[in-house]
């Protein structure tokens, strides 16, 4: 099986999640009502490792019977490995968890799950506990397609990202093995590996309230684990509660830290720009004042003969002072080109960070993110879960630039009516705009107006370039960026 990883980093100050990316083979099992099976090897870290899966493809949803074999306990790996989990992963690289692999005797384990996903890649990892929305790059075993393996399309290369190994954890921070005992349930082990993850996540700081909460049900669970007569049931209740509280405390923390520090950024470059303006007038004084002082000296040397030396004398002063002026107010220009370097890197910085989500250009109007026709319902302005998925990770990047303006621009191809595909068009534009508003972006930045057909990018003769044409942009422009709001072009 092919792989390959590429190392990125989210980072700030005082916690650093890093990631890698891999790839895995997905199918697209189509609506079938039989079964068709597709076996599981075991990667570089657990060789001897293998599974086979049984999967139904039916009209909503998908189901998936698994069992594996040799498998290895997962603390030896890393101290806060407890767990596996079982992955599908879409041919867009979305990774859904889909259950924990709990390793039985004779380290077997099986399990029996559904998914709404119908082309997808599987994969099992190594984990700190169940409940993680990102899988870690400690990959056991990835599905190999048997020659008997029957799917309505051709298997296509899914990639995604993984956490890499310690990335839970914050350099420098000390975690301690957890010792296991056979008289609990592991549930109540990964529910405190889950506290302590969030609590060196920033959790306690950064999402207090889910923290405390977290904290609380742990505490709830060490004191049913110390009864003499120990209700398993309820234990394991509260520790899987405890796993989900801890886990929603990390992903707030990762989430407000990486906000924090996008907003450092900008005011520090807000903070550059501002102070190099108030030299550049300052200097601006000084040198008319200089101007107007040597103007006196030439007037006092017209006026009388006999103080002609002294006159002179001041206009060469006043003359040096000049130059000393023009001297500051070059370097003045110089700060002042460095503030328009830090909009132009700021701007290098917002494309990156758009085009990691949806795919982004630079023009003269601004930064143009591109929603493809695939994130709505055919000849609907309902935003799917993807949809609204990449808009939210938007939207946190708008949040941190309040003075930014967004044009939510919404096209159609040439089929239909034009006011079937002016009302599309418009409700789509519309239907982006409100789901921006609602995660936070002021409304008085965000503009919706719809084109229909009117703004096609290519022609519309063939299928891909309907496809291309069917789409809703936002512009994104502002002064903090070095641009001003400019009409589409019509």
């Amino acid at each position: 099986m092919a792989s390959n990883q590429s190392g990125t980093a989210a980072q700030n100050s005082s916690y650093r999640v890093s990631m890698v990316s891999r790839t895995a083979r997905a199918v697209n099992y189509g609506h079938r009502t039989d079964d068709t099976k597709i076996d599981f090897a075991g990667t570089d870290l657990m060789p001897s490792a293998k599974g086979e899966a049984k999967v139904w493809a039916k009209k909503g949803s998908t189901r998936i019977q698994v069992e594996f074999e040799n498998m290895q306990n997962p603390t030896s790996f890393a101290n806060e490995y407890l767990t596996y989990v079982l992955w599908a992963i879409s041919p867009e690289g979305r990774p859904v968890n889909l259950g924990e692999v709990v390793v039985g005797e004779n380290h077997r384990s099986k399990l029996d799950v559904t998914t709404d996903l119908q082309a997808f890649a599987m994969v099992v990892t190594a984990e700190p506990y169940y409940a993680v929305r990102q899988p870690s790059n400690l990959v056991v075993l990835e599905n190999a397609i048997r020659s008997d393996t029957m799917g309505t399309t051709q298997p296509v290369e899914a990639k995604y990202e993984l956490i890499e190994k310690g990335g839970y954890i914050p350099t420098g921070y000390k975690f301690d093995p957890v010792v296991l005992k056979a008289h609990l349930p592991m549930e109540f082990f990964e529910a405190r590996n889950a506290v302590r993850i969030a609590e060196s996540a920033g959790a306690a700081r950064y999402a207090a309230s889910s923290y405390a909460n977290a904290v609380r049900l742990m505490k709830q669970a060490d004191d049913l684990a110390t009864m003499k007569d120990i209700n398993k049931k309820q234990l394991i209740s509260v520790s899987r509660e405890a796993v989900q509280t801890a886990e929603d405390a990390r992903e707030i923390a990762v989430k407000r830290m990486e906000t924090e520090r996008i907003e450092a950024e900008r005011m520090s470059a807000a903070n550059a720009e501002a102070a190099a303006k108030a030299q550049a007038a300052d200097a601006m004084r000084a040198r008319s004042e200089a101007d107007r002082q040597a103007q006196e000296a030439r007037d006092s040397a017209q006026r009388s003969a006999a103080a002609q030396a002294q006159a002179e004398q001041a206009t060469a002063a006043a003359q040096a002072e000049s130059e000393r002026n023009r001297a500051a107010a070059a370097s003045s220009e110089q700060q002042l080109q460095q503030a328009v370097k830090d909009r132009e890197e700021l701007r290098a910085r917002l494309l990156q960070q758009f085009n990691a989500i949806l795919e982004t250009r630079d023009t003269v109007r601004g930064l143009v993110v591109n929603l493809a026709d695939v994130l709505f319902d055919s000849g609907k302005y309902t935003l799917r879960p993807a949809a609204r998925e990449k808009l939210a990770k938007i939207s946190g990047i708008l949040l941190a630039y309040p003075t930014l303006n967004i044009a939510v621009e919404g096209h159609t191809d040439s089929v239909g009516g034009d006011a079937y595909n002016q009302t599309l068009s418009e409700n789509r534009a519309s239907a982006v705009r409100e789901y921006l508003v609602s995660q936070g972006v002021p409304a008085g930045s965000v503009t919706a107006k719809g084109f229909g057909k009117t703004q096609p990018v290519t022609s519309n003769d063939t299928p891909a370039g309907r496809q291309q044409n069917r789409r809703v942009e936002l512009v994104v422009s502002g002064e903090v960026i070095g641009t001003v709001v400019v009409a589409p072009q019509r």
